[in-house]
């Protein structure tokens, strides 16, 4: 076992289980190897690298039905982060080391305003405790207590208090079954600990950037329609983004009027033409390929010709789907790893991911025509690029190469 491997990334998922011993949902923790748990400088740290992870490969993380839980602390409420979480599949765990400031009391009182549901993690039944996170009993859902952690009697009282509520309570850590069966009879909600189910561990390829994660779904969301509103928030989770975007604007001579704000942003450049910015971002500023320049110079150059050859109420579907048809070549993975669980029109998935469909003609024409712009991209660029990352990258998107005329 390498644990040096930076490619690979572990998550453990825990089970949690209700009355009737059925499923009820899972924690996730990151790993920094197989069996161990990495430290990470803070705790929004480790729960990034989660998300990042599980996000970007949610169907091989989240295959199962179940409500996900997963830990946030002060520093990750505040941060925008949660935003980017279906609220119907993510619980947010607040940790027990959480600063309750009142900025982020009032953001916790927000997110259950808006359908997050919300648990307190390790609760130790302490005085200290109930009185530190008393303001927000009144919007969280679940508390997980520690059974291991808390005085017999301070666990019995506060069970007692805490039924009379509308909260569901936790047992954690329950590792033999006479402490199953005691937590059963005080008449807990939901059980978890080793006795019921060992964590886990799913190996999954580490994401390069979660700003992957955030431009494919804001496609997926420009390609179901979503609104203005909804679009703009997402593109406010990375800066760079916003700020990029505007200067593309602002530097657009035909535009009398100095872009502001994010909204001004997607009225005047449309959704059609943002989806391409955005295709040509992920392709210019993510990409650690060795031959990254040539792969953007390649996908648009192909999604030129595309676009040509297309008929006129098809051009933006043909250009797009010739973007996407080099993705994988970003990320040197498939083409389906990236854009599967993506909601693309079924003519571009086609394509992109089964090279067959309506736009497959063009796509052949527009490698053939490919060949001499290839040589030249190469013999341009032959000092600054090594001949197999070359190969690589062009077998991961079908285009074959007579290595016997090499």
């Amino acid at each position: 076992m390498n644990v040096e491997n930076l490619d690979k990334v572990y998550l453990a998922k825990q089970k949690v289980f209700n009355k009737n011993n059925k499923k009820f949902a899972y924690e996730l923790l990151f790993r920094d190897y197989e069996y161990g748990i990495r430290i990470f400088p803070t705790n929004i740290k480790a729960t990034s690298h989660v998300l990042i992870n599980v996000l970007t490969n949610i169907n091989h993380v989240l295959n199962e039905p179940g409500v996900v839980l997963i830990n946030v602390d002060e520093e990750f409420l505040l941060s925008g982060l949660v935003d980017i979480l279906d609220k119907s599949k993510f619980m947010l765990e607040i940790l027990e080391t959480t600063d309750l400031s009142d900025k982020v009391v009032s953001k916790i009182r927000s997110y259950q305003r808006q359908g997050y549901k919300i648990a307190v993690d390790d609760f130790d039944c302490s005085l200290e405790m109930i009185k530190k996170f008393t303001p927000i009993f009144k919007y969280i859902n679940l508390i997980k207590i520690d059974i291991q952690a808390s005085h017999p009697e301070n666990l019995k009282n506060v069970v007692t208090k805490m039924k009379t509520k509308s909260l569901k309570l936790l047992a954690e850590k329950i590792e033999t079954k006479e402490e199953y069966q005691m937590c059963l009879e005080m008449g807990f909600d939901l059980f978890q600990g080793y006795y019921l189910d060992k964590p886990q561990t799913v190996e999954i390829h580490r994401s390069k950037d979660i700003t992957q994660y955030i431009i494919l779904n804001l496609i997926q969301m420009i390609k179901e329609d979503a609104s203005t509103k909804v679009i703009e928030s997402y593109i406010k989770q990375r800066p760079d983004l916003s700020l990029k975007l505007i200067k593309f604007l602002n530097n657009k001579d035909r535009l009398e009027t100095k872009v502001e704000s994010i909204v001004q942003v997607i009225t005047l450049i449309g959704r059609d033409k943002l989806l391409r910015w955005l295709l040509l971002y992920l392709y210019s500023e993510m990409s650690n390929s060795p031959v990254s320049e040539i792969i953007l110079a390649i996908a648009t150059n192909r999604a030129q010709n595309m676009e040509e050859y297309a008929e006129e109420a098809e051009k933006d579907k043909a250009y797009i789907a010739g973007m996407f048809s080099m993705i994988g070549a970003l990320f040197d993975c498939t083409n389906k790893e990236i854009i599967g669980d993506i909601k693309l029109d079924r003519d571009i998935t086609d394509l992109v991911i089964n090279r067959k469909g309506r736009f497959l003609s063009s796509l052949l024409k527009s490698e053939e025509s490919e060949r001499a712009y290839l040589k030249k991209l190469f013999m341009e660029n032959f000092d600054k690029i090594d001949l197999v990352d070359v190969i690589y990258t062009l077998g991961l998107n079908g285009i074959s190469i007579d290595k016997n005329k090499l």
